[in-house]
């Protein structure tokens, strides 16, 4: 189950609002939404939660880029709201590689032989390569990532944030001032 919200800063404190993701596709459709909350382009965060599994944390703050933080980014693979949060950038992929890639991969026989040559390969069983030892390159790292810091300058240390796991957006909240308004919307 899931549960997003958007809180956002005004002169009187935080407003929350629930929000639903059915038409968000992109970081950027993420970001805009954030975007039409904010009042006087003060900053807006998005919390999405999927029960007892991730959460993350999108800042927007005016017209900057979001910060993003995953609690856990194994699990957010697994989520077509935590793909939304996965971008190459976060990853550390060059945008768009997978697809130049593939593209590339379709015009030419990547093979290494010419056209009508056998695609000999010579079994090398002494080879000190070990194959497991090499990194996928869409691999998606196991725990925390993302900006760790995007909640310290609003009351939440870096530290206190890499500990929180189950009643996470809560406590976040919680930290923030927030808790109540957080409260209405869940």
């Amino acid at each position: 189950m899931y549960f997003a919200a958007l809180l956002a800063r005004t002169e009187d404190g935080w407003e929350a609002s629930d929000t639903e993701l059915d038409d968000v596709e992109t970081l950027s459709d993420l970001t805009d939404l954030a975007r039409e909350a904010s009042v006087d382009e003060d900053t807006v965060l998005v919390f999405i939660e999927q029960e007892d599994a991730w959460f993350g944390v999108v800042r927007v703050d005016g017209e900057e880029d979001p910060r993003i933080f995953i609690s856990d980014a194994t699990a957010a693979a697994r989520s077509s709201y935590g793909e939304i949060l996965l971008t190459d950038e976060l990853l550390g992929r060059e945008p768009g590689a997978e697809d130049t890639i593939a593209a590339l991969e379709e015009l030419v026989g990547l093979d290494g032989t010419e056209d009508g040559e056998p695609d000999i390969t010579p079994d090398n069983d002494d080879d000190n390569d070990n194959d497991d030892d090499e990194i996928d390159a869409d691999a998606v790292p196991a725990g925390p990532l993302g900006d760790t810091g995007i909640l310290a300058d609003l009351g939440l240390p870096e530290a206190e944030l890499l500990t929180l796991r189950t009643d996470a957006l809560v406590e976040i909240a919680d930290a923030l001032g927030a808790a109540e308004v957080l409260e209405t919307v869940r």
